[in-house]
């Protein structure tokens, strides 16, 4: 590195803001309103020794800002920023603490926890305290990065956001969420350096496999560089999941091979992803910091201008507006820490050509200081750009702060977490919901998202995340295990809505198991075949178990990692998985783009769904609201208005039974307008069965048995059209009738 570096400092710019590097040195800008002076601390390449400190010259705007030649790629840096340390007026200033730059593209080195990472005497509790000890030596530091990267080098590499479109359309989604580390760290097909890496992911067998499933974008569990909590690794775990951000703009060193390559090694996989069709979505935390409350370390943002950065109480801004139950909010109220969001966002989408977002505790984004408003400041924000307009936005439409469960509530464009599909789809099963209540679940939420033009894609249904148990545990216990995570089983959510099928665990009873397997395959065929946008979570295609964990978040082990060596059951299950996401994208009557809704179309006069009872008959208002109705039967036709345009759809009809009783239910087939009869393509109980595929006819009666799923088309439909010309007149049959009850009547 050139001495006499001070010498050589030039002005700069404002902006961009960050470390940017443009071929001959690298510009340095840094916002913060109240502070007095910016000391930019270069290192050396291990980031162990502070080789000089240069105060940045320049202040536009509130914009800290200097340019140095000769400085380029693989500098490491950090800041000091001097200013008032006077906590109870919300300002935390201490230019003994180094910190990161927000806009940092890469990080080097990791967090050594120690009491001089905080700005106060951390040992004395109280936050009024100044600490001068220098925290250098136990921080990661920031590193200039070549943003270059030959996206070009491979057909399909450039496939993301061509002409503005998506490489797939939302209607046509299926998700996998899943994560980096554990998706590969004990995948026999990954080289043992590659397991748990962006590099790992990228191995052909694992990218076969993912797309073998059926699904179309993969949701990674947050990859934005984040620190271990103290309190975890004192007693030996750790943040796995990774929802504790400390750079928006880094991807975490602790999934690459080579950390000094890890933006390279990330974008590689993102290409990789991309030459096999399928799309990437990243899970973001913006609605807070690592850097905790009053009494949590300065790192960042705290030690940058925390009377900007974060959401202070307004009379007492020593303290945290906690909406998102971490310690502190994100103040995206703020027009720089709003741009500070967007900027990552479409860093992102322009730079590593990622395809969409999942928002982590979505509401906060919205909040405004009265509250949440689906007018927000960063939802107009949004909604207008065209970089982010034209990407995946999912929103976790839910916080801990006071209104903050808001299902159903964000602007057209976006889509939500629906967690009451969820739940009701859970209920259902274990026999603790009736038909009315899972209806609308069925048909996208509509109840919930049907307005302002909003599609049936809005609603993205799920039966599992990461958060909660896995679909095998799901019908295994009936309470949480979550000993292993030393808080006495107290963390973790008690309202788990799971069935144990009579014992807790793992059993050898072959009827308890057999029962078990089939109320997986009811999950994910329900899953699988509503309306709406399914999210599966990656281990539960071959009945993954965390042994009823259902919080573990701190478990960098066997308890989260996939364990690919499974038995003839999980290969029977990925199998069945193949067989539904295959019909989803063979029938377009599975996915709409518009909402079925049960009512009567006068002009093509016939119904996009019908509800038919056991006996075969249309229901009505007499039987949804008896919550004993546990068995229906759901008739999607094929011939409803697919398009605004008035005219009669060309595709398949289907009808999918249900039936939750414990007990077998002899279902009459109903008589449906233009076709034969109907032949059965899945059966849970029967997953798979050669015997299916055979027609029957309209009438004929099938046994379903208890707690089972069944699929079936039907038969002869393109015979509709040459039948009802030659007659001249329409069917007077099922779905071509006014009576029986619409979605809105059951409502």
């Amino acid at each position: 590195m050139s001495k006499g570096l001070k010498s050589k400092i030039q002005e700069g710019l404002p902006f961009p803001y960050g470390a940017t590097w443009d071929g001959k040195g690298t510009n340095f800008a840094l916002f913060s309103a109240h502070a007095t002076k910016v000391e930019l601390c270069l290192f050396d390449a291990k980031g162990k020794t502070e080789i000089e400190r240069i105060e940045l010259p320049e202040h536009t705007d509130q914009i800290w800002h200097g340019y140095l030649p000769e400085i380029g790629p693989a500098t490491v840096y950090g800041y000091r920023v001097h200013g008032a340390y006077e906590p109870e007026a919300g300002h935390r200033f201490n230019a003994n603490k180094l910190l990161l730059d927000p806009y940092a593209c890469g990080h080097v080195g990791t967090l050594q926890w120690d009491p001089a990472l905080f700005g106060y005497q951390m040992e004395t509790g109280d936050d009024l305290t100044f600490d001068e000890r220098d925290s250098a030596p136990f921080m990661p530091k920031c590193v200039v990065v070549d943003p270059d990267f030959d996206w070009e080098g491979k057909p399909g590499r450039s496939r993301r956001g061509q002409h503005g479109k998506p490489l797939v359309p939302f209607d046509d989604v299926v998700l996998y969420e899943m994560h980096v580390r554990g998706h590969t760290k004990l995948h026999p097909a990954v080289p043992e350096h590659l397991r748990g890496t962006y590099g790992g992911l990228v191995v052909p067998e694992v990218i076969d496999y993912i797309k073998s499933l059926g699904v179309t974008s993969v949701e990674l569990l947050p990859i934005h560089s984040f620190i271990n909590d103290s309190h975890l690794l004192e007693k030996g775990l750790t943040n796995y999941w990774g929802y504790n951000s400390i750079g928006f703009f880094a991807p975490d060193t602790r999934y690459a091979y080579e950390s000094e390559q890890t933006l390279r090694e990330f974008k590689e996989m993102v290409a990789r992803f991309h030459e096999a069709g399928l799309e990437v979505i990243l899970d973001v935390v913006y609605n807070h910091t690592a850097e905790g409350n009053e009494r949590g370390p300065t790192l960042s943002f705290k030690g940058i201008d925390n009377a900007s950065y974060y959401r202070l109480l307004p009379d007492q801004p020593r303290y945290y507006i906690n909406d998102t139950g971490t310690g502190n909010t994100l103040n995206t109220s703020h027009a720089r820490v709003m741009q500070m969001v967007m900027d990552s966002l479409r860093y992102w989408v322009e730079q590593t050509h990622v395809d969409g977002f999942r928002f982590d505790l979505g509401t906060i984004l919205a909040r405004e200081p009265n509250g949440f408003d689906n007018q927000s400041g960063f939802l107009k924000a949004c909604s207008q750009d065209p970089t982010l307009s034209a990407v995946k936005l999912i929103a976790e439409p839910w916080d801990c702060g006071p209104g903050g469960y808001q299902v159903g509530a964000f602007p057209p464009g976006w889509a939500e977490w629906n967690d009451k599909f969820r739940d009701t789809v859970r209920d259902y099963w274990r026999g603790e919901a009736a038909a009315a209540a899972l209806a609308p679940r069925l048909c996208a939420s509509g109840d919930i998202f049907n307005y302002q033009g909003r599609r049936p894609w809005a609603s993205i249904n799920f039966i599992t995340a990461h958060d909660g148990f896995t679909l095998n545990d799901w019908a295994t216990y009936n309470e949480k295990h979550n000993e292993a995570n030393g808080e006495n089983n107290q963390d973790g959510s008690s309202d788990n809505r799971s069935w144990n099928c009579g014992v807790e665990g793992p059993t050898d009873n072959a009827e308890i198991n057999a029962l078990r397997e089939r109320q997986m395959r009811n999950m994910l065929a329900t899953l699988l075949l509503s309306q709406g946008t399914p999210m599966l979570l990656a281990g539960d295609e071959f009945g993954r178990t965390q042994s009823g964990n259902n919080n573990a978040y701190c478990q960098d082990n066997e308890i989260n990692w996939l364990n690919w060596d499974f038995d003839e059951k999980g290969k029977s299950l990925i199998e069945f998985v193949k067989a539904l996401t295959q019909l989803r994208h063979r029938y377009h009557i599975l996915r709409r783009n518009r909402f079925l809704t049960g009512e009567y179309n006068e002009d093509l006069g016939i119904k996009d769904v019908t509800w038919v009872n056991a006996d075969g008959n249309e229901m009505q208002i007499e039987q949804w609201i008896d919550n004993g109705m546990k068995c229906f039967g759901m008739v999607m036709d094929g011939r409803a208005q697919a398009t605004g345009i008035r005219q009669r759809g060309q595709d398949a009809t289907l009808l999918l039974v249900l039936n939750a009783h414990h007990d077998e239910v002899e279902f009459l087939l109903p008589e449906v307008a233009g076709g034969i009869g109907w032949r059965c393509i899945i059966d849970t109980n029967a997953p798979l069965s050669e015997e299916q595929g055979e027609t029957l006819n309209f009438n004929d009666s099938y046994m379903a048995v208890g707690r089972s799923l069944l699929l079936f088309e039907l038969a002869g439909h393109d015979s509709y059209q040459t039948a009802r010309s030659a007659s001249g007149q329409s069917f007077s049959k099922l779905t071509e009738r006014k009576s029986g009850a619409s979605l809105k009547e059951i409502k």
